[in-house]
């Protein structure tokens, strides 16, 4: 005598269909928060994939990833500030390796971030600080860069004032505004160490030999402090500045 139970699945059946559309999403969506603790239908995508959900860390370095390839090609210093970011967190080699897979992850942009984020908000301030220092590595900041920082600040219910005084406080250091372009060459000069007579050869040495001592690489693989890569990635990005300035002048390659 199966029918009354079939009577009472149709009738189940009926009642669930007479829901209207919104309703029974903010029924499911209810039943989802309190059961498996999700915060978006995005999240349930991700579980239901297989795609284990990123931990703390890895998120970070999920982060730094996308902003790394959101101009379209990463760069060296991008990685370096992804190593500094290892150093700062202190990572033994099996962190280092699950967060290098985490920025390559980030790279490939198929992670849906808001409902990431969303539950890391008491990481808010670690991750968007990361996130300006890895934005302005290169020593500008593009709209790409700012407009996604200012979004996951946004899901993070972070303020945008605060965003801004991190914006600045990573920032490149302001110096004195230089009057003349003789100036900025008298500068450069000083900088690597050679007259202005030099041939191409000696400022190519030069320069070579001052960003072997500087690279951020070599640093960051010796044990130095963050703030140290920090200083050494600043002063390579003022060694390429003047090395191309000095380029251009002498008309060499």
């Amino acid at each position: 005598m199966l029918w009354p139970v079939t009577l009472l699945g149709a009738a189940a059946g009926l009642a669930v269909a007479s829901i209207p559309g919104a309703l029974l999403g903010g029924l499911l969506g209810q039943v989802l928060d309190r059961r498996l603790g999700l915060n978006s239908w995005a999240e349930l995508r991700e579980r239901l994939g297989g795609r284990a959900m990123p931990g703390e860390d890895e998120l970070l370095f999920i982060l730094l990833g996308r902003l790394a390839k959101c101009e379209g090609r990463v760069l060296p210093v991008h990685i370096q500030q992804a190593r500094a970011e290892m150093q700062r967190l202190g990572l033994d080699s099996d962190g280092q390796r699950a967060a290098i897979a985490a920025f390559n992850r980030g790279k490939t942009g198929s992670d849906r971030l808001r409902g990431l984020l969303r539950r890391q908000r008491g990481q808010a301030e670690t991750l968007l600080r990361a996130g300006w220092r890895m934005a302005w590595v290169d020593g500008q900041i593009s709209r790409n860069e700012r407009e996604l920082l200012l979004l996951w600040g946004k899901w993070l219910d972070v303020p945008q004032a605060r965003q801004e005084e991190w914006q600045a406080a990573y920032g490149p250091r302001q110096k004195a505004p230089v009057s003349t372009a003789s100036a900025s060459y008298q500068q450069a000069l000083r900088l690597l160490g050679v007259a202005e007579g030099s041939d191409p050869a000696q400022i190519k040495r030069a320069y070579r030999r001052l960003l072997s001592r500087h690279h951020p690489d070599k640093l960051a693989g010796s044990g130095a402090s963050p703030e140290r890569v920090r200083e050494a990635t600043e002063r390579t990005r003022e060694l390429h500045q003047a090395y191309d300035l000095l380029r251009q002048r002498h008309g060499f390659r």
